[in-house]
C-alpha cells in the first residue's frame, strides 16, 4: 500500500508540475551537477532544494521514530499526510486550484513527506524497505531471480516484485487520476490516499504490536 501511494505521489508532480522529480533523487542528484553544464542554474538549483527537503524528511522522520513514535510503526505516514495537506494549502492558497500545474514550494513539501514515508520500515536503526528506490527494488529481484535459478525458492524475488508491480499500479492510478483533475486537486485526492494509508497503517501494525 506505501508503494502504490509513492507511486500516486510520483505521478502527481510529473503530470502537474514542471518536470520535478519527487521520488527520483538520483535524477536530482545529476540535475543539481547538470544543469551548470547545461547553462541552466535553476534547474540545478530546485535539484540541490529537493535532494535537501528529501534528507530533511528522513531525518525529522527519523528523530520522531527515535523519541516520540517507538511503538507507533504508522508515525511516517501521519508526517506524510500532514505534508501533503500543508503543501494542498499553500498550493490553493498560491491561487491555483484550477491550475494545471502545481508551484516548486508545494512540490518541495511533498518531497519532504515522500522523505518521511521511505523510513515507514526500519530494522535494527536501518530502514529495511525503502519505498521509493525502485531501482534498488529491482537490483534486489534480480538477485532473488538468479538465486531461485540456482537453486532457490520463488520468495527471494516475489516480494520484491510485489513492491516494483505496486509502485508501478500507484502511477498508473495517478496518471489516470491527472487526467480528470488540476494540480491541487490531484495533491489533495494524494493527501486523502495518505490519510486513509495512515488509518490502515495504525490499524494493521500499531494493533498488532500492541497485541503481541
Amino acid at each position: 500500500m506505501l508503494a502504490v501511494l509513492a507511486g500516486v505521489l510520483g505521478a502527481t508532480a510529473f503530470t502537474h508540475s514542471a518536470g520535478y522529480f519527487v521520488t527520483f533523487m538520483t535524477g536530482n542528484a545529476q540535475r543539481a551537477v547538470l544543469g551548470y553544464f547545461r547553462s541552466d542554474v535553476v534547474l540545478s538549483i530546485t535539484a540541490g532544494l529537493l535532494l535537501l527537503c528529501f534528507v530533511a524528511g528522513v531525518v525529522t522522520a527519523s528523530v520522531c521514530r527515535r523519541h516520540f513514535w517507538v511503538d507507533h510503526p504508522h508515525g511516517p505516514t501521519v508526517l506524510t499526510t500532514f505534508s501533503l495537506v500543508a503543501a494542498t494549502a499553500l498550493d490553493i492558497v498560491l491561487g491555483r486550484w484550477e491550475a494545471t500545474e502545481v508551484d516548486f514550494a508545494p512540490i518541495t513539501l511533498v518531497v519532504f513527506g515522500i522523505g518521511a514515508l521511505n523510513t515507514s520500515f526500519v530494522k535494527d536503526g536501518e530502514v529495511s524497505i525503502p519505498i521509493s528506490y525502485v531501482t534498488g527494488t529491482l537490483v534486489k529481484m534480480g538477485q532473488g531471480i538468479e538465486r531461485h535459478i540456482s537453486g532457490g525458492k520463488a520468495a527471494d524475488w516475489l516480494g520484491y516484485f510485489l513492491l516494483f508491480s505496486s509502485f508501478v499500479l500507484g502511477a498508473t492510478a495517478g496518471g489516470l487520476i491527472s487526467t480528470l483533475v488540476s494540480g491541487s486537486q490531484m495533491l489533495a485526492v494524494a493527501s486523502l490516499v495518505c490519510a486513509v494509508t495512515t488509518g490502515y497503517t495504525y490499524f494493521h501494525s500499531d494493533r498488532r504490536a500492541l497485541l503481541k
